[in-house]
């Protein structure tokens, strides 16, 4: 089936909130986790995180892309430029690679009933797009090095390794000797493609 996969607008966004009022970490974090560091996320609520998200869709470039099957919202991918994101900056386990214009993907949500089908590929792709047309030079991931293992989908959030080196990026720092509570994550890069 074909997806429609486009920026989060205020009209888009009562069916955004309806994918992540669903369940799971998305109807707590609203993809904010990011966007504050420290006390800041220590001292949010699942109210401030949707309506911080809510207020973030009317600004451009929008702070994510949603994908839609048959009018319905599957999925997410939140991006945007590095600096929008003051918890990259001061990871203790993600180091801060040098570059102007980077452009982070970072946090992907998928239907439970979408899962496997392709949607977080689609949304990768299309992310890559997004971010190139809006000046980015350097796209950057963090995901997960899943080695060929399950690992809960929780814990997937940020994308898998596989995943983003099938788009065209190539590991440019190990964060796993690093990583909080074992998560095998590694930064991936890619330059945007020339236009």
């Amino acid at each position: 089936m074909t997806l429609d996969i486009v920026p989060l607008t205020p009209d888009r966004w009562p069916a955004l909130a309806e994918l992540f009022a669903a369940g799971g970490d998305p109807k707590w974090c609203w993809c904010q986790f990011w966007r504050k560091p420290g006390s800041n996320w220590s001292n949010t609520s699942a109210a401030d995180n949707r309506a911080d998200l809510e207020t973030l869709a009317a600004g451009d470039p929008a702070p994510g892309l949603v994908a839609f099957r048959d009018g319905i919202a599957i999925g997410w991918v939140g991006l945007g430029p590095r600096e929008a994101f003051p918890r990259l900056e001061r990871s203790r386990t993600l180091p801060q690679l040098p570059g102007d214009a980077v452009w982070a993907i970072n946090c992907f949500v998928v239907a439970r009933t979408a899962r496997r089908g392709g949607v977080a590929k689609a949304l990768l792709a299309a992310a890559v797009e997004y971010a190139t047309a809006h000046g980015a030079r350097t796209l950057e991931g963090y995901p997960v090095a899943t080695d060929g293992g399950r690992i809960p989908s929780a814990s997937v959030y940020t994308g898998t390794a596989s995943m983003f080196d099938a788009a065209g990026f190539t590991e440019a720092a190990d964060s796993t000797s690093k990583a909080s509570r074992g998560t095998p994550r590694v930064v991936m890069r890619r330059a945007t493609p020339s236009r």
